[in-house]
């Protein structure tokens, strides 16, 4: 079976964030990776080129496909910051609701910047998509 394209890197997070432009969208990125490291109790690793993954998970599919992959992230785009909570947002309408603006996607949720949304929203979601997540798999540093 194929792997995931996207795997852990060993690369730099903090170079990867230093490089991180323009200036605005760096500086949302290193607020991003405090919230996140303190929500998540994870140190950060990349996946991929432009993935900061925070914790990961194990999967077997009934398939039997099988994997690894992060449990929670954020990748600094130069048009969104795009974020990535596993299993996705189905049971977390009421904090999107009080989020910000945002648009979404099946298991990512597109900022413009951090200023349009709300921080403590924004901890809320990231805690329950990983609870929710570790109701499927368990949930573990990488």
């Amino acid at each position: 079976m194929p792997e995931n394209k996207t795997q852990p890197t060993g690369e730099s997070v903090e170079a990867f964030l230093a490089a991180v432009e323009p200036a605005r969208r760096r500086e949302d990125a290193h607020e991003l990776d405090a919230l996140f490291r303190e929500v998540s109790g994870f140190v950060p690793v990349m996946w991929g080129p432009s993935i900061i993954g925070y914790g990961a998970y194990d999967y077997v599919y009934e398939s039997g496909r099988s994997g690894r992959f992060l449990a929670t992230g954020f990748s600094p785009r130069k048009a969104n910051l795009v974020l990535y909570i596993m299993p996705g947002y189905d049971a977390a309408n009421p904090i999107l609701q009080r989020l910000g603006k945002h648009r979404m996607g099946k298991s990512c949720l597109y900022i413009n910047k951090l200023a349009d949304v709300d921080r403590g929203a924004l901890a809320e979601l990231i805690r329950h998509g990983l609870d929710r997540l570790g109701g499927f798999w368990p949930v573990h540093p990488i």
